[in-house]
């Protein structure tokens, strides 16, 4: 068995309690409302700018016999500049105040889980950090491939307020791809161990921000 596939089967409990939190299943089936939505998009910013800093962190703390690794962290970084402003454009796309979502404060969920990823990156191992893009792109794939086109005809939002989304669950399925090759590039076990904790936490900590958000017709700023 590969590492990828022994780090999906080693977090598979994980995933489906995160999967089973009841706002997921409601956005899946279609049944979540626009201020869920816009919510989520909320949070999603909150994390979703420091993907860039996080990746550079991580670049920086690897040794000369990871630079195999840099280098793919480089192209990671090219991809996902600016991504947060795309979230910004779909929550004004929804009819939301996106400069207002610039300027808040993220969940204490959202910020826990950033500071997580950073103190992994500090004071751990900073290859743990993959652990962290294994359950964002798995997540943002199954978001985007089976809630986005089911939201959008529940909620009669217009196609711009999923770019998010929709440009992930195309764009992920290439980095899951590109994913599962560095991983299984990774020999070490205290590397292999280190990818398979961040997983396995980062699925309940990005489980807190989806628990997090508000329920029924509740607004943005009580889950803010």
């Amino acid at each position: 068995m590969s590492f990828f596939e022994t780090l999906k089967a080693g977090s598979d409990t994980e995933r489906q309690q995160m999967f089973a939190i009841p706002i997921i299943q409601d956005a899946l089936r279609g049944q979540a409302s626009t201020a869920q939505y816009t919510a989520f998009l909320g949070q999603a910013y909150h994390h979703v700018r420091h993907t860039v800093p996080l990746l550079m962190a991580c670049g920086s703390r690897l040794g000369p016999d990871y630079e195999w690794l840099r280098e793919a962290i480089a192209e990671y970084i090219e991809e996902e500049v600016g991504h947060q402003e795309w979230i910004l454009n779909d929550i004004a796309a929804c009819g939301g105040d996106a400069e207002a979502v610039r300027r808040s404060q993220p969940h204490a969920s959202t910020e826990l889980m950033v500071a997580y990823a950073y103190h992994q990156i500090d004071r751990a191992n900073p290859v743990g950090f993959f652990g962290m893009v294994h359950v964002l792109e798995g997540t943002s794939i199954a978001l985007a491939t089976h809630a986005a086109d089911t939201l959008r005809g529940a909620l009669g939002l217009p196609p711009e307020a999923f770019s998010y989304l929709n440009s992930h669950g195309s764009l992920d399925i290439g980095h899951v791809a590109f994913f599962e090759g560095l991983v299984n590039r990774l020999q070490r076990a205290e590397d292999q161990q280190a990818v398979l904790h961040v997983a396995r936490m980062m699925y309940k900590l990005y489980g807190d921000v989806f628990r997090s958000l508000p329920h029924g017709s509740a607004l943005f700023e009580q889950a803010a």
